[in-house]
């Protein structure tokens, strides 16, 4: 009666680790569950026992250990949490920006990406890239990424020269210099600082608190925004805007018709993006 206490204890707990991920499939618990209870129950009474299942099951001993530390990985990456206390206005600026998608900002893309060429798009984004360097510079300041801040000291001379005013990625294609995405809310990630609570903006989309005391520094790095007057500066803004939106028609579409939840799935891939971006 102990042994098979045992062994259903082994089996509750292996069922349980495998639920709890999200990666994991029905066929892959079967095999979670197989695995521990003739090692724990043949173990005891007979040694030569032993030998005889090192030999026969050297494979799946070796796929079950493997299995939970990938699903682990998975765990982490996918069960990221955040506070939604202003749950009805995220939901409410969710369905506002929603709609601004669907019947301004698509359409208007669209009819922008039938007139102008996708490579012309392409270089229109990388002058923008280009004017945003102070940014990234300052963020890989803040994190004492001194290489990466060189990097882009690097890439906007060259850029701006060879480059035609940044309309060309020269940098990336001549010198093998890349551009990495940085911003101010990167750097207070790096810090350790947390996301606070789940915000939904107007306009600009899903965001923390952390992010959006990062997004008003951000802006006042952004040169765009010194430009005179303020509506010329957001006519470009709203520019790059539908811009950067014609170079991506069909993402936001295609992660609606995969959530059974779009607000959830839209939040959830919003926090394992800037996580990943956090760590890089």
């Amino acid at each position: 009666m102990k042994q098979l206490a045992f062994i259903f204890a082994i089996l509750f707990l292996v069922f349980v680790g495998y639920n709890r991920t999200f990666a994991d499939a029905s066929p892959e618990t079967g095999v979670a569950r197989q695995e521990p209870a003739p090692v724990a129950d043949q173990a005891e009474p007979a040694t030569p026992a032993a030998p005889a299942q090192a030999e026969t099951k050297p494979a799946e001993q070796q796929q079950a250990a493997a299995e939970p530390e990938s699903s682990e990985a998975e765990k982490e990456e996918e069960k990221i949490y955040i506070a939604d206390p202003i749950y009805p206005w995220n939901k409410a600026m969710y369905h506002f920006n929603d709609k601004l998608y669907f019947w301004v900002l698509k359409p208007a893309s669209q009819g922008y990406s039938a007139v102008l060429p996708e490579d012309m798009r392409i270089a229109v984004s990388n002058f923008f890239e280009n004017v945003m360097t102070p940014i990234r510079f300052v963020s890989d300041i803040l994190q004492l990424k001194i290489k990466r801040a060189g990097n882009e000291l690097v890439r906007f001379a060259y850029n701006s020269t060879a480059g035609v005013c940044g309309l060309a990625d020269a940098a990336k294609a001549d010198l093998n210099v890349p551009r990495v995405d940085e911003d101010l809310g990167q750097a207070f990630g790096s810090y350790g600082i947390g996301h606070g609570f789940y915000i939904v903006w107007p306009f600009l989309g899903p965001s923390s608190l952390r992010d959006s005391v990062g997004k008003v520094g951000d802006g006042f790095l952004n040169p765009v925004n010194y430009i005179s007057p303020i509506e010329t500066s957001i006519g470009i803004t709203a520019y790059d805007k539908v811009n950067t939106t014609s170079l991506h028609i069909g993402d936001y579409e295609d992660l609606k018709k995969s959530a059974v939840d779009p607000y959830v799935s839209i939040r959830d891939a919003y926090l394992q993006y800037r996580k990943k971006k956090v760590e890089e």
